[in-house]
Order: C-alpha cells, then structure tokens, then sequence
C-alpha cells in the first residue's frame, strides 16, 4: 500500500502545520515520523531541550493517537532512516517543513536529492517564519546587516499568513513497520538521569495545546501592558512562547493573527502600542534567522572581523564557573543565573546584563557564555542564541557598540527597584534594604551586622571591579580600533 511520509522536526503540533496539510492533500495513509539524530553537526541538543522535546513528543504522540495515528520513533542518521522507511512502506511522498540552521539545511538537500533519485517526490514548506531568509532582502538582493530596514521592508512588502485547522482524522498506514530502529520516546533517553530538572515541571508545560493557552492568557494578561513592563524581570510581563515558538508547538503566524485580532476588538492606544511592540519582536526572531541563513558561520565567528583577533583571556575557568553558578557577586546578574538553572529560562532583560558581564567585564568569550545558554535554556535557538550574544559583545549585526557596557548595578536599580526579583532568586540577599541589594559590597558594616549579614560569608564578594573592567574594556576595544 502506498503511503506518504511526514517528517517532524521543530513543527510538532497539528494545527498550521503546511507539510502535514499537504500529506494529507495526497490522499494516502500518513506516517508520522521523528528522528532523533545522532551526531547532529556541531550543535547537538542541549540538557534543557532534550527535556522539552520528551514532553512535546509525547504530546504530539498523543495527539495523533486520538486522530486514529501513531508517531514512528527513530533513532540514528536522517537519510538512513527515511529511505529505509520508505522502501518498506512504499512511500511515494515525503513531506517537512524547513529548518534553517547551517547544518540543517546541508542535510535536508542531500536527503532530498537522494529521495528523488530513487523515485520519491519530496516537498518542503515554511512553518516556522513570517517571511523566508531569502525573501526580505535589499533591492539589490544582499541581506540586511541592520533591524530596522529590515523589519521596514518586512512591513511594506506585507505577510503571507497561513492557516489551517487541525485534523480531525488522519488515514492510518495498517501495515506493520518492520524498521528496525523503531523506538519509543522513553527509549531516546531525553529526560536527566539526576533529578536537576523539578524546577521545569513548576514553570513549564510543553504541547501545542499549551502553547496555545499561553497565548491566550497573554492576550486576557500582560499584553496591554507589554510596551511597559517587558524590561521588568519581577512580573510576568512576557509571552513566554519562545520555547513553544522553537519547537514549533505555535505557528508566528497564529501569534501574529491573534494579537492583531485582539487590536482590532480593542482599539485603544496603550494596547496598539503594546501590540506594535510584541510584534516587533517576531520580527526579531525573523531577523535572526535571516542573519544565520545568509551569515552561516556566526554560530561560532564574529560577524564583525575585527572581533577574530579580539584578546580574549585565555585563562577564565573560575570566573566562569561562578558565573554559571549565579555567584558572580552581582546579585542581578546571579538571580539570573539562578533563575536559568532552577527554570530553564531566564528575563531577556538579565539575559543581556549577564552577557555584557561575561564578555566586556570577564573578557570571556561569547561562545562560551553561548554554548552554556544552549545547554540550559529550554528555548535555546541557534538563530536567537547567536544574534543574542553577538549583540551584546558588539561583534554583529546591529549589535550594541562595543563602548555599551551594561553596568549592573544600575540596571537592577532601574528594572528592579524595590528588589523583588533578585530576593525571589538569591534569599540570602532578602534582608537588605532597596538601597543596598543591588551593590551588597557598598552597605555600611553596621547594616550588615544589624541585618545578621557577613559578605564573603552568606553572599560572595564581587568577583571583578565593575569600574575598572569596563575601562580595560574599553581600552582593549580602541587599541583594536586603532589597528584597523
């Protein structure tokens, strides 16, 4: 019996789902399939992903269940699998939707080419964009280096918005599958061996029906306050969907048509500001994909090239270790450094105040401050974690200057004033007045006594001179200047 193919990656949900509307358009049984890769390129799941893609597994599992179907667990090389699933199932048709990473993308064209080579029609979609990489681009067709030309262009030349309903019903393939790679989710070791993930099951849910219930409460919630609060860690001002938006457990196009739905039946001006704001953000994401498809070694290189020669220490292992540990002594930055181990995730405020820290203060290199977002952030994206901490080490695009140097100190004062967020995740520091929770090494010796507090003791001293690091900084950065 013949049959069709749908190839699940990061697209695991049914609903606007293209590659799967297409299957079924073919009219014949569907296999669902996932495989989980072995020596995926050089960015292998992360601890944190590899525990949402277990719980988001098993919801899309379940979810074709109820639809009369079953989801193919594989194991082991992509192109290996699919063409031994396809001999045995007489496949004519495989289906996807596209990733864009640099690795990715190598291996869907060989994939491709070797499937059509042997007779079966392969046919890829967009899921996870509101626009192509290759698609918004200048005029004379160079990729934009800069946001806001891009996101202008994006705007002018206009959205294609895709939608469809989830099936109701799939047509079942009723032969057995006699691949022997056939797995289950349980047998794909995803979740942790040591029980370091208690805090994930607390914060998150993975699953396209919770993915769309969270839009849902921002939209009643934080949206229209979202121009205002988004910077503020203490208050649940964001979206939280950028995992869910990873994994593809909700199309942008879905969040993009609900928020603009939401303006339309709330036409007020705070709540069209907070709107343009959010939706500035998908643009974000769209940007980042766009960077990493045109500028494909920026997972690892500098954008900028005057970065390749940029004097790094060499010798850091301490520092960094308290810095992955949120004892760095700079209680915002280690709130959020706590926050991202006990939760998986971490305010995109903090984000950009630890980065800064590791790479302008420490002088330690943003592909290690990378490499550690990768392993423990639950919506860790190669696209997003490369634009994120090249910005914020002033080596790509549209990044901040180098000179730009987050003093922490004064971002806790101005986004968390009264220190409710670093007391939610550094208790140690709850007895310290507003004043001084933000600096504890500037208290006076008799408040601390007062308050039962010995810094070095309870709470470590700071690790590096904010003042003095950020001037080594900057002269490192006009030495370099100066050499071009």
């Amino acid at each position: 019996m013949a049959s069709s193919i749908i190839w699940f990656r990061q697209d695991l949900r049914l609903h606007d789902n293209p590659a799967l509307q297409a299957a079924i358009a073919s009219k014949q049984p569907v296999i669902p399939i996932y495989i989980l890769e072995t020596g995926k390129g050089p960015w292998p799941l992360g601890a944190a992903s590899r525990w949402w893609l277990h719980h988001s597994l098993s919801a899309l599992q379940h979810a074709l269940h109820e639809r009369g179907s079953e989801l193919v667990i594989l194991s082991g090389n992509a192109l290996e699998e699919i063409s031994r699933l396809c001999k045995d199932s007489d496949c004519t048709h495989v289906f996807w939707n596209r990733c864009y990473e640099p690795y990715a993308i190598k291996r869907d064209t060989r994939i491709k080419n070797s499937l059509e080579k042997s007779g079966v029609i392969t046919e890829s979609f967009n899921s996870a964009l509101l626009t192509e990489p290759w698609n918004n681009v200048k005029d004379n067709g160079s990729p934009y280096r800069v946001f806001t030309p891009f996101w202008n262009t994006m705007q002018r030349r206009g959205i294609t918005l895709y939608n469809s309903k989830t099936p109701s019903r799939l047509i079942g393939y009723d032969h057995k599958i006699s691949n022997q790679s056939n797995c289950t989710i349980d047998d794909l070791s995803l979740l942790p061996e040591n029980a370091w993930d208690s805090g994930f099951y607390e914060t998150w849910k993975p699953g396209e029906q919770e993915a769309l219930k969270r839009l849902k409460k921002f939209q009643r919630g934080s949206l229209t306050d979202y121009h205002n609060d988004r910077d503020i860690p203490a208050i649940d001002s964001t979206s939280l969907l950028s995992a869910h938006l990873h994994f593809g457990e909700i199309s942008p196009w879905r969040i993009w048509q609900n928020i603009e739905a939401f303006c339309t039946n709330n036409r007020h001006q705070g709540t069209i500001k907070a709107a343009e704001a959010y939706l500035r953000q998908l643009g974000w994401r769209d940007f980042a994909h766009h960077l990493l498809y045109h500028f494909p070694d920026t997972h690892n290189k500098p954008l900028d090239a005057r970065f390749n020669t940029f004097p790094w220490r060499k010798s850091y292992q301490k520092d960094f270790k308290a810095w992955q540990q949120g004892l760095t002594g700079i209680p915002i930055v280690d709130a959020g450094m706590r926050q991202l181990w006990r939760t998986g995730c971490m305010h995109n405020r903090v984000r950009m105040i630890a980065a800064s820290l590791l790479t302008k203060n420490l002088l330690i290199p943003w592909q290690q401050g990378a490499k550690w977002f990768w392993d423990t952030l639950v919506d860790a994206d190669l696209a997003n974690n490369t634009m994120g901490w090249q910005w914020t080490a002033g080596c790509g695009a549209d990044a901040a200057p180098f000179f730009r140097i987050f003093n922490p100190v004064r971002q806790g004062q101005r986004f968390d004033p009264d220190g409710s967020y670093v007391r939610t995740w550094i208790p140690e520091l709850a007895s310290l007045p507003e004043k001084w929770i933000h600096q504890p090494w500037e208290a006076p010796s008799e408040l601390l006594a007062d308050a039962n507090f010995k810094l070095g003791e309870h709470y470590p001293y700071a690790i590096v001179d904010l003042q003095q690091s950020r001037q080594r900084a900057l002269s490192i950065w006009n030495d370099i200047k100066s050499a071009r």
